[in-house]
């Protein structure tokens, strides 16, 4: 896909229209968290098992990033994301009737594939009609989908509570997905002859630099991931309401809506994201930190927003980042958007068992706490991953998948 020029009016109806479709690429799994211990005194769900609820449709949306490419070439951008509404609206709205853990695993892997669907084509649309304003774009499209976290995981409390159903408070999003068509179907005119032609993705397997960014991506992921499942669960068990922690959760999401617009638009002033990534680092590492060494901050007696505020801080810029960083290594539309998709199949691979692991241990060990020193550890290492991300050597690194085509 080469670069498209827009209306500046053409381009903010575009804008808008992504926003709205973004908001609904993350409510299936933050809702999840908040209402567990009312779906677990509803169905039996072990620790373990109820990781798969987040486990699994991150793994489904690698598997859809890395095979399913090929459909938003087959149908073009407007159906492709059409069709991928549709499958997470049906999949969120059919947990009204849910009577089964597998049921409810198996809506959880469905809204993932047609998560992915969406994720794989953004960045490409994204670079190809706002290509000199990428990385704000970029900011404002993964801020709206931490956006989408932060509403459902602070109002699914709520609805459960308001309704007396936990299978409303999962299955209430299914109306972002309407209105998200709707916005979406009134920028036909503007999409739908235009088609994103994404590569295979072999064409990165034997690039070294392809995979060290997908592991970038993915542990930072992992540490998104982990804390959307576990970290309501954890104030619960830390004496807090369902409403409570779901409320806690919405905050630390609302601090990524912040981070994720302040930090793509700081780093947008110079090449080299570097600086901007540490400093993302370091918070996250002290907010998970925090975490263990401050349990007095747990009780509801007394409220600390603090390691809740840098842990948002600092995954909500790491997520832009890591995809810019990856946009930043090539400089055509079509062969960005196919590494940025392979990024995330990779990386969604990854991010995708750390729930689980965390489940796991939390099973073992009766605590999160290690799960959290673990993650801390996780960022010590991506701080020297991020050392290697010179951009004067962005075009070595990518010889032959491109950087100058």
């Amino acid at each position: 896909m080469e670069n498209v020029r827009t209306t500046p009016r053409t381009a903010l109806w575009l804008m808008i229209a992504v926003i709205f479709v973004a908001l609904n690429l993350r409510p299936s799994m933050a809702a999840v968290g908040p209402l567990l211990s009312g779906i677990r005194s509803d169905i039996a769900l072990s620790f373990s098992l109820a990781s798969l609820l987040t486990m699994l449709p991150v793994m489904a949306m690698g598997l859809a990033m890395l095979f399913g490419t090929n459909i938003s070439q087959r149908f073009g951008e407007h159906r492709t994301v059409v069709m991928s509404l549709l499958i997470i609206g049906l999949a969120t709205a059919a947990r009204l009737f849910l009577d089964s853990a597998a049921e409810l695993i198996l809506s959880a892997v469905l809204a993932g594939v047609g998560i992915a669907l969406i994720q794989a084509l953004m960045p490409a649309l994204i670079k190809s009609r706002f290509s000199n304003n990428v990385s704000l774009f970029m900011g404002l499209y993964v801020t709206s989908i931490m956006g989408g976290a932060a509403i459902a995981a602070s109002f699914a409390p709520l609805v459960m509570t308001r309704t007396g159903s936990w299978r409303m408070g999962l299955a209430i999003w299914a109306a972002l997905a309407l209105l998200a068509l709707l916005f979406w179907c009134a920028q036909r005119s503007a999409i739908s002859t235009r088609t994103v032609s994404i590569p295979r993705q072999a064409s990165f397997v034997g690039n070294s630099r392809a995979w060290l960014l997908a592991i970038f991506f993915g542990l930072g992921t992992a540490s998104y991931t982990c804390v959307l499942a576990w970290l309501a669960p954890y104030y619960v068990e830390k004496g807090w309401s369902e409403h409570s922690a779901g409320l806690l959760l919405g905050f630390l999401t609302a601090m990524e809506v912040l981070s994720g617009l302040l930090a793509p638009a700081l780093a947008n002033r110079s090449r080299d994201k570097r600086l901007v990534l540490v400093v993302l680092l370091g918070l996250t590492t002290a907010g998970f930190c925090g975490l263990v060494l401050s349990p007095q901050h747990l009780s509801p007696q007394h409220l600390s927003l603090l390691w809740p505020c840098l842990l948002g801080l600092g995954i909500g810029g790491l997520f832009p980042m890591s995809l810019i960083v990856s946009l930043d290594h090539l400089d055509n539309p079509q062969r960005a958007g196919g590494l940025t998709a392979f990024v995330q199949g990779i990386g969604y691979l990854i991010a995708g068992v750390s729930p689980l692991l965390a489940g796991v241990i939390r099973d073992q060990l009766g605590s999160f706490e290690w799960a959290w020193w673990s993650l801390a550890a996780v960022m010590v290492l991506m701080m020297l991953i991020v050392l290697r991300f010179d951009p004067r050597h962005y075009a070595d690194r990518m010889d032959g998948s491109g950087a100058r085509r």
